[in-house]
């Protein structure tokens, strides 16, 4: 375990309390802003709204942090504003109020994402890219399941007091805070390309022309895949259609994330050895097989079982992506590669939901996720195909 270094670990755990917070929040979020008021189309605005704003953000801010030659700034900001918007939304319940703290959640997301990843790959050797970034993702993920956990656990003994659960989910938030101030910038690795630089909102876009040709084709395919890899909401939808109870659709979705977790940092390891694009792939075939089995069963017990081989495709893909792209980019262009690539993924996750949803509205659940299955395997036939040229690491050419 040497190469998880301490900054790794403490980036890990600032990701983790910051996903105990959110998720804390994310079963019980359209439950409580119906509560104080807000229609269906307003929630669906909000969310657009918090996730337009996230995705643009992150291109800008990675290109910021690229520019300024730092990263410890941008993660402690981004890290702070989410865990402050969190006691935000149960001050006041007027909508204008609620739009703020929901878009400073996701604007604080958009500050760090850029930084943190490209910190993670500064960490890391080509040779173990895929442990680090499997490490952080299995901690951030392990978040995921303690914060359902936690907020079954309390709405068990008062029920409907979400208000109060806002406010406690501040408490990790201010953990996940006070552990950013353990990060040091490494300057003096980052010295040869930092400076002040001027960078326009949109100065980011400009980087697609200057990147690596396998950067554009991998980030062709991702974006293609995402185009239809809609919410998690749709696949816990499918099952609640199926007779499941409300408390048996929250276990599935935790049952999915301990999978998630578990198996993140080993198939991060996999994916040093035999390759990264060799484990990517493998994920989008097993996630074409969980949408093609989403469109046919009925059966609970199959879709737990479905939901076993989504955690293994989340773990095989969710953080090999990005140490895919880190490992064909150069150092000094980390931040904004990734955050043109997140940036553009929250846009077509957008997209996705709404194209989902159509499909859905006008031919049932059945073609939602056979479409999807289809296009999957066509991603796949693409990245096996056409993403051919060798993976060699930019930073290590003289």
């Amino acid at each position: 375990m040497k190469y998880i270094t301490r900054t790794v670990w403490v980036l890990s755990f600032i990701s983790l309390f910051t996903d105990i917070a959110s998720e804390m929040l994310y079963p019980v979020m359209p439950i409580y802003l119906k509560s104080i008021g807000f229609s269906i189309v307003l929630i669906g605005i909000l969310e657009g709204v918090a996730e337009a704003i996230a995705g643009l953000s992150k291109g800008y801010f990675g290109k910021l942090s690229d520019n300024s030659g730092k990263r410890v700034p941008y993660i402690r900001l981004g890290y702070g504003l989410s865990a402050l918007s969190k006691p935000m939304m149960a001050v006041f319940v007027f909508p204008i109020w609620i739009f703020i703290a929901r878009t400073i959640d996701r604007f604080g997301k958009g500050i760090r994402t850029g930084a943190r990843d490209a910190l993670l790959s500064d960490e890391a050797t080509t040779e173990t890219k895929g442990k680090v970034f499997g490490f952080h993702r299995g901690m951030d993920t392990l978040g995921a399941v303690i914060g359902p956990v936690s907020a079954l656990i309390y709405l068990q003994f008062y029920p409907h007091d979400y208000r109060n659960l806002f406010l406690l989910a501040f408490i990790p938030g201010l953990f996940s805070i006070m552990i950013s101030f353990l990060i040091k910038e490494k300057n003096k690795q980052r010295s040869s390309f930092a400076g002040s630089v001027p960078t326009p909102v949109f100065s980011f876009l400009g980087y697609w022309k200057t990147s690596p040709l396998l950067y554009k084709k991998i980030v062709v395919g991702l974006l293609l895949f995402t185009l239809f890899n809609s919410s998690d909401v749709f696949l816990l939808l499918r099952i609640k259609q199926s007779g499941a109870s409300d408390t048996m659709v929250i276990g599935v979705y935790i049952f999915y994330n301990i999978v998630y977790a578990l198996f993140s940092f080993p198939l991060g390891a996999l994916a040093d050895k035999i390759g990264l694009k060799k484990i990517f792939t493998s994920g989008l075939i097993i996630f074409a097989l969980v949408y093609a089995g989403m469109s046919v069963n009925n059966n609970l017990f199959i879709y737990f079982s479905l939901f076993f081989l989504y955690g293994m495709y989340a773990a095989a893909t969710e953080g090999i992506s990005k140490a895919w792209i880190s490992n064909i980019t150069n150092k000094k262009d980390t931040a904004t590669a990734i955050g043109f690539f997140t940036g553009f993924q929250s846009i077509c996750t957008m997209l996705a939901s709404s194209i989902a949803g159509l499909i859905w509205y006008r031919f049932g659940a059945g073609a939602t996720f056979m479409t999807t299955t289809i296009a999957t395997i066509l991603v796949a036939v693409y990245f096996i195909f056409y993403t051919t040229l060798r993976e060699k690491n930019p930073n290590e050419i003289k």
